[in-house]
């Protein structure tokens, strides 16, 4: 007998199997559209990235400039207050110049000294100058006179030696007359008036050679006189050949004179620049920050007062990582944004890079060869300027930043 087979049961679509069906049709139709949406969105990444590189390992920098008094004091008067926007050369701080003005009139009364003094030795170099040609014309002119002086002394002495000779003649032969007459007076061949004439030639012959005699000893003492005189001449003319050694002298002393004038306003300068320093000025525009001087404090120039920010010199520097920098040149375009102004884009430019890696600067920098090795990327410092003025949008040292660089520039 033939079995019988029932109909298999139809199963409606209501039933498990049919409805776990349908999530796998739908997943064939979802995972397609899901790769397709990564494969355009990868590709409009890569088209959109593609030779741009970014970080917002990136700051605003800017110049500080510390304001430190360049003598010490007392503040006698703070003229700014913190966040102040000051101009260059606006008085900031007051300092007491009392001592420093003493200090200054001293100077000043140096320099009137000094001045004096060179006065004085340009008037004894002319005085000397003078002088030594003067007196080496007198001293020659004494030699010569003196020269001529035993010369015509010399031959007064010859004449009176002549002279002494003559009346000796004389005397001799008036000796002999009155012996002789003296005998004839005796012997009466002769009259007593013959003897008195014979004998008053006599005395005036004896006075004659007295007399010469006397001339000839004063005729030598002259001689003595006149050479002593040409001594005394020609030692005043070895004195006045020394004029050129006395004007070199004179010389020095104005050189010096000239010297200690100039010194004199070398420290009147320093001392009335000491005076103005004592108002300390602003050395550039910017904004007051950081204060700590107060009304009487005693400061130096080894303690800053405060700082200085200038707001019209601001640049961004991105640390990219090494692996970014490779394409990276001076001179390509830059987007910067700043977080303190939110979604706006500043245009600027890549400056220059960094010679070393941002760790190579650091107080203890890493030495690979000291232990165990274990790589850490690198950042390097990359320096982006800004296109176009700021002053619509200060930027403040220290704002963070993200720098994103197009390495297709360039």
């Amino acid at each position: 007998m033939a079995a019988t087979l029932a109909p298999a049961p139809v199963e409606s679509p209501s039933t498990p199997s049919a409805e776990r069906a349908k999530p796998k049709g739908r997943a064939r139709i979802v995972l397609p559209v899901l790769l397709g949406v990564a494969l355009v969105g990868g590709v409009l990444r890569f088209i959109l990235t593609h030779g741009r590189e970014s970080t917002d390992d990136a700051q605003v920098e800017g110049r500080i400039g510390n304001v430190a008094p360049r003598v010490a004091g007392q503040v006698l008067q703070v003229r700014v207050k913190d966040n102040q926007q000051v101009k260059a050369g606006d008085v900031l701080v007051e300092l007491d110049s009392r001592d420093l003005e003493a200090k200054r009139q001293v100077a000043q009364a140096d320099v009137l000294s000094a001045e004096a003094q060179l006065t004085s030795a340009q008037a004894q170099l002319s005085l000397t100058e003078a002088n030594a040609g003067a007196n080496l014309r007198q001293a020659q002119a004494g030699v010569t006179q003196a020269s001529s002086g035993i010369s015509s002394s010399r031959a007064a002495l010859d004449q009176a030696r002549a002279d002494v000779s003559s009346a000796e003649a004389r005397f001799r032969l008036a000796d002999t007359e009155l012996h002789r007459v003296k005998r004839l007076t005796a012997e009466g061949a002769l009259s007593p008036a013959e003897l008195d004439t014979r004998q008053a030639a006599y005395d005036q012959a004896k006075a004659a050679l007295d007399q010469s005699k006397a001339r000839l000893a004063s005729t030598e003492a002259g001689i003595t006189s006149s050479s002593g005189g040409l001594e005394a001449a020609q030692g005043k003319l070895v004195a006045a050949q020394t004029g050129p050694v006395q004007v070199q002298a004179a010389q020095a002393a104005l050189k010096l004179a000239e010297a200690r004038v100039q010194q004199a306003r070398a420290s009147l300068q320093l001392a009335e620049l000491a005076v103005s320093y004592a108002q300390v000025r602003a050395p550039m525009n910017g904004v007051v920050s950081r204060r700590t001087v107060e009304v009487g404090q005693m400061v130096g120039p080894e303690r800053p007062l405060m700082a200085i920010v200038p707001q019209d010199d601001v640049w961004v520097v991105a640390n990219f990582k090494e692996d970014q920098v490779g394409g990276m040149r001076p001179g390509q375009p830059v987007d910067v944004t700043v977080d303190a102004f939110g979604s706006q884009h500043f245009r600027g430019h890549v400056d220059s890079l960094a010679g070393a890696s941002g760790a190579r600067f650091a107080l203890l920098p890493p030495d690979n060869a000291s232990g165990n090795f274990v790589k850490v990327v690198q950042r390097i410092p990359v320096l982006v300027r800004f296109d176009g003025s700021l002053k619509d949008l200060p930027l403040k040292p220290g704002m963070s930043a993200v720098v994103t660089v197009d390495t297709r520039g360039n």
